[in-house]
């Protein structure tokens, strides 16, 4: 199975060249470093949640287009076997288990955040929404002002087009579901 490194390096460099864009275009676009596109690229990066979402607004793509693996018909896929996108050095672990291959318009994503664990997530494309399921542990989600607590057997459905944030706020290991639904 390909890695997730090499799924991303292979999105991103054909989303950019059909696009029609330089690396420094890309880069100006994104924010993301010229140095690090070529690193990605080449599959030698390992880009967290934050810098895969910078690249995905660059190029007016979903997130999931720099994710998504070769289609089949039927697919089962088991989590250990899926090489998790990471933030907050490691502790929140982001599964694409199965990112919008751009017929789809949603993608369904497993989650790991460790105690104390957090991120804060870029606005994703206009008209994006998020349904949130937590099924272990305890989160807090900013979004539009607001705090909102997450618990066990809870859900939570929000814009994902604005700044956003996550925050595992129980002691244990907050384990939950996000879909993310694209325009």
């Amino acid at each position: 199975m390909e890695t997730m490194q090499q799924t991303v390096a292979k999105n991103v460099r054909r989303l950019r060249e059909e696009r029609g864009l330089s690396l420094d275009e890309l880069a100006r676009r994104s924010g993301v470093s010229k140095s690090m596109l070529a690193q990605i690229e080449r599959g030698d990066g390992n880009p967290t949640l934050s810098t895969l979402w910078k690249l995905s607004n660059g190029m007016q793509v979903p997130f999931d287009a720099l994710t998504v693996r070769r289609k089949s018909d039927c697919e089962r896929v088991r989590t250990e076997e899926i090489e998790p996108l990471l933030e907050d050095g490691g502790r929140v672990r982001n599964y694409p288990i199965f990112p919008d291959d751009g017929d789809r318009r949603f993608a369904v994503y497993y989650l790991e955040l460790e105690p104390g664990s957090s991120w804060q997530s870029e606005p994703h494309l206009r008209g994006t929404m998020e349904f949130i399921t937590v099924f272990a542990g305890a989160i807090e989600i900013e979004t539009a002002g607001r705090r909102l607590t997450v618990r066990a057997g809870e859900h939570v459905r929000f814009r994902g087009d604005a700044p956003h944030a996550y925050r595992s706020t129980g002691g244990e290991t907050a384990v939950l579901h996000m879909i993310l639904s694209h325009p």
